[in-house]
């Protein structure tokens, strides 16, 4: 038993949601895509779940959330894909794969052939089992990855409102549910090993300010230290967390954020892994010419910061399943995706940007007592990195561009006066044939690209990204 077809998609979140419909943008025939997805339902954004699905009020629900309605194109409900002739397996997992033949087999025992495999997998959330924690499957204790798993954490929520709720890890998912869960009336406290929130990305005077902020909402913040294991009560719920410290903290829920693990194990031995991932060229085209990765699966040549890295974030994987596309269906005219890292996150009246490399020194600018703060990072003598809280379209676009352009900095104390009116006079100014050009009467030095349109180009992109994203951020916060 089996079906072949010119390209099949395996995974089912929103990297394969943008590849379906870049796929059909540039006239795939019907019957020639299939996806292929344990999820029981086509293809959603995933942001939605830690942000608007976790909201008391008129919460986010699909079919609202489909792909591609996070970059504000049309919602591809499963109605979209049958109509364009695309094959949608849901509710099924690839047990194996044989890159050599061709073909995948599914738990179901059917074979699946291809032609192009456009790998999107993703991660999985790591489990307190990988460290030693056994939680016995309690009812009580939630991890968000999947819509399955954010309609659990809901159940669970509305049914201990007003109780207290521990949150373990500090990172994206940590920070966003701590904040949902506030919103919802419980008592938070957040709990990790590292001495700050966001420890990957923020500094610690960045982190400060968020944590303060949690702070002032009731959050209440254990640093230092980690869970160790759990009591229960006779119904084999969570009733407390015991952390290495030897606190005990009251429990009726327990939200788990340590991390993610990319799904690569029906690759492993068949193609080339690297951080973690399966390793891409430019092309998002693995060692073997057949497949392809994207999103969290795959590790790809980031150009800006001259090394290969795997990005756990939403923009990167739909731009990557839209160039992988076209690198298939178009290859001459496909160049190296070049990709500028963009992270950003929402919570309650907060709302932040970051583009490019966290590296070198950092420094900081504008009112950390206020609401308009950031800081840039310069390595070797050039910005490689900014983050901005609380700007406007104009500002975030600006601080893309900068980013971008990588413009030398000669003096940093300079810098930090200028502060954000340096991203904005670098983005302002064309491009020049002079090789070097010094800005206003400073000693911050930028320095232009010897083929200008290739630094215009990159100007444009990276400014359509701010453009989007501040779109993203007021027209669609609760996702």
């Amino acid at each position: 038993m089996g079906r072949a077809f010119v390209y099949v998609i395996i995974g089912g979140g929103v990297a394969a949601g943008y590849t379906a419909h870049e796929f059909v943008k540039r006239g795939v025939s019907s019957g020639e895509l299939c996806i292929i997805s344990e999820e029981h339902v086509a293809p959603y954004e995933r942001p939605a779940l830690s942000k608007g699905y976790l909201l008391p009020e008129a919460p986010a629900r699909l079919p609202s959330f489909h792909c591609c309605v996070g970059s504000n194109e049309e919602r591809l409900a499963p109605k979209w894909y049958k109509e364009n002739g695309i094959e949608l397996i849901l509710g099924t997992r690839v047990k194996s794969a044989d890159i050599r033949r061709k073909t995948l087999l599914t738990v179901t025992g059917e074979t699946i052939s291809y032609k192009y495999l456009i790998v999107a997998t993703g991660a999985r959330a790591l489990k307190l089992e990988e460290f030693g924690v056994n939680a016995l499957d309690a009812a009580n204790v939630c991890y968000l990855r999947h819509l399955a798993d954010a309609d659990r954490l809901v159940e669970v929520m509305q049914s201990c409102s007003g109780g207290n709720a521990v949150v373990i890890g500090g990172g994206y998912i940590g920070m966003e549910c701590a904040a949902s869960l506030v919103i919802n009336k419980l008592n938070v406290t957040m709990v990790f090993p590292e001495a700050q929130c966001m420890a990957r990305l923020f500094t610690p005077k960045i982190a400060s300010y968020y944590e303060e902020f949690y702070q002032s909402r009731g959050v209440n913040f254990i640093k230092g230290t980690v869970l160790t294991s759990f009591d229960f009560n006779s119904d084999g719920k969570v009733t407390a967390v015991n952390l290495r410290d030897g606190s005990k903290l009251p429990a009726d829920m327990v939200v788990i954020g340590i991390g993610i693990r990319p799904n690569t194990s029906l690759f492993e031995g068949q193609l080339t892994m690297e951080k973690g991932g399966i390793k891409v060229n430019g092309k998002m085209q693995s060692s073997n010419s057949s497949v392809y990765a994207i999103g969290d699966v795959a590790a790809f040549p980031v150009k800006i910061v001259g090394e290969t890295r795997r990005l756990e974030h939403v923009d990167s994987a739909r731009k990557a399943a839209r160039h992988a596309v076209s690198a298939i269906m178009d290859p001459e005219k496909t160049g190296d995706f070049d990709y500028l890292p963009f992270f950003y996150s929402r919570v309650f009246t907060l709302s932040w940007q970051f583009y490019g490399d966290n590296t070198g020194e950092a420094i900081h600018f504008g009112d950390f007592t206020g609401h308009i703060f950031g800081a840039y990072w310069i390595n070797k003598g050039h910005l490689v990195g900014s983050f901005l809280e609380g700007g406007t379209k104009e500002q975030y676009e600006a601080l893309a561009q900068a980013t971008r352009l990588k413009p030398k900095i000669e003096d940093l104390g300079e810098l930090e006066s200028q502060g954000l009116e340096f991203a904005l006079s670098v983005s302002q100014k064309p491009p020049s044939p002079v090789t070097t050009e010094v800005v206003g009467c400073s000693s911050i030095v930028m320095e232009k690209a010897i083929y200008r349109w290739h630094a215009a180009a990159g100007v444009v992109v990276a400014a359509s990204v701010a453009a989007f994203a501040y779109w993203y951020g007021s027209r669609r916060r609760r996702w």
